[in-house]
């Protein structure tokens, strides 16, 4: 028997997945973790949380398939991106809780580096913008915050790694300190123009260079898991972050090519091909892929809140038990009642960048109730991802060429939201019909370097479609909808000259 174990571990939970020789999943396991909030606009995860549930979830998904890593060919492993977590060489305990990427406690030091014009830098040279939301700052804070850190690491006693390459370093006993090009991407100290560490931008932070890890194409030799683990040795061959993964698991391979995953945050990625694209919009330039060390670019608008502004209305209002539920209250929900909500509740992503936004809601009434609620939360997704379509029309002519946009994600299988979403962008929304797009990336760069799984081509090939769907929303209508909600952002922006 002939299987792929596919790690997939997100922000608030992790799974693994066991894919057969024809791609197809086997079986599935899940398990969620706890978040931390010290403060407001801070996210922790406790690194033990992370790596027991990874080990916990794969042990199970073996049991559920009643298999044994015997029947398992390769590990491929996507992750949450830019979290970041500092660990001891010597004993593998960190040093401090992994800080998530949603975390915006480090918006003092970029506002530093924007004023200084050390943001122009790092743009060049990383595609990125001077934000909280990538690695770099955070390390930077366990750093200096942490008691003896910089020392620590000034003598080499302390390592740095996305959780890709912490859960690697885990998983093979020590023995392998590396990450994969599209994490390295994000971190907001590689150069994705020369492929290497910046040495420019971490003596700006004060980083030691020698904590960083190995940095290796997505398909290739990350190491052997240590044999105790799972009862076999087993080849780690595939890494990507989430979204590359889902660009990946979409087989979106040609320039032109546009995906957008819907998880706890929203996540569109446009191929540029061999075209690093510098925006005018506050978009990101980042690696799409690597492979024989030659890096596919693209262009990415990152949204913070997506599907956990479902998670608000379930946790935070206790308007929902299950998320399912948004789909049957958007549907009653009165629509000649207009309500925007503007999830920044840590604070919002591209094109704005304003890290000190704070989520607020336009368009209450006396009879404002929890179908509104539900109906504004879901449309706050589409309306977002316009946000990011309509800045990358205007930073690259061939975007979206072929004018449709394939989604996946959990909320993708939300009917009444992928409907809306192509309302208001007006295109086709296209929904495949393997939703795992993040899982299949990996599984497939771990099965396609073990001579499991088709190329590119054939990989390409085999994308099949669920559902199509088309705009059915007037003209006059999506555009008075969508400058509604231009108007909510712009009530909601710290910088209104933003």
């Amino acid at each position: 028997m002939t299987y792929i174990l596919a790690i997939d571990q997100g922000t608030t939970s992790s799974r693994a997945i066991l894919f057969d020789k024809d791609m197809r999943v086997k079986a599935t396991a899940q398990e969620e973790f706890p978040q931390h909030f010290p403060q407001s606009g801070w996210v922790e995860h406790d690194p033990a949380d992370i790596w027991n549930s990874v080990v916990a979830t794969c042990k199970a998904v073996l049991d559920k398939a009643e298999l044994s890593a015997a029947d398992v060919v390769a590990i491929g492993i996507t992750n949450q991106r830019e979290t970041t977590v500092v660990w001891d060489k010597t004993t593998g305990k960190p040093v401090h809780n992994a800080i998530v990427w949603q975390d915006r406690r480090t918006s003092g030091f970029c506002q530093e580096l924007r004023k200084e014009g050390f943001e122009a830098t790092i743009t060049h040279k990383t595609g990125l913008l001077a934000d909280p939301y990538f690695s770099g700052t955070k390390l930077r804070h366990i750093l200096q915050t942490v008691d003896g850190a910089r020392e620590r690491a000034e003598a080499g006693e302390l390592l740095f790694g996305t959780v890709d390459s912490y859960l690697i370093w885990k998983l093979t006993g020590g023995a392998n300190h590396v990450t994969d090009a599209t994490n390295a991407a994000r971190t907001m100290l590689y150069d994705i123009r020369k492929g290497q560490w910046s040495s420019t931008i971490c003596a700006r932070f004060g980083i030691p260079m020698a904590m960083l890890p190995k940095v290796k194409d997505c398909a290739a030799d990350f190491g052997m898991t240590a044999p105790e683990l799972f009862g076999k040795a087993l080849p780690i061959l595939g890494v990507a972050g989430d979204q590359q993964a889902a660009t990946l698991g979409q087989a979106c391979f040609r320039p032109g090519m546009l995906k957008s995953t819907y998880g706890t945050g929203c996540f569109a990625l446009l191929n540029t091909g061999e075209t690093l694209v510098e925006s005018k919009n506050r978009l990101l330039g980042t690696i799409a892929y690597q492979f024989d060390g030659k890096p596919t670019y693209a262009l990415e608008g990152s949204i913070f809140i997506a599907g956990a502004v479902v998670q608000w209305l379930r946790d935070g209002l206790h308007l929902i038990r299950d998320a399912a539920e948004t789909q049957t209250l958007a549907e009653s929900a009165d629509f000649g009642h207009e309500l925007y909500l503007v999830p920044a509740f840590t604070g919002l992503g591209a094109p704005y960048w304003d890290a000190e936004a704070r989520g607020a809601i336009y368009g209450l009434t006396r009879n404002s109730g929890p179908a509104e609620f539900a109906r504004a939360a879901l449309e706050s997704v589409g309306f977002q991802t316009r946000d990011l379509l309509e800045a990358m029309k205007s930073d690259w002519q061939s975007s979206g060429k072929d004018g449709v946009l394939r989604v996946d994600g959990g909320m993708s299988a939300s009917d009444w939201t992928m409907q809306f979403l192509s309302d208001i962008i007006g295109a086709p929304v296209d929904r495949p019909k393997v939703l795992e797009t993040t899982a299949m990336g990996v599984a497939w760069l771990a099965g396609m370097r073990a001579g499991v799984y088709p190329d590119q081509k054939g990989f390409a090939a085999e994308w099949a479609l669920d559902r199509r769907f088309k705009p059915q929303m007037d003209e006059v209508t999506r555009e008075r909808r969508y400058e509604g909600w231009q108007d909510a952002v712009a009530r909601t922006l710290s910088k209104p000259d933003v």
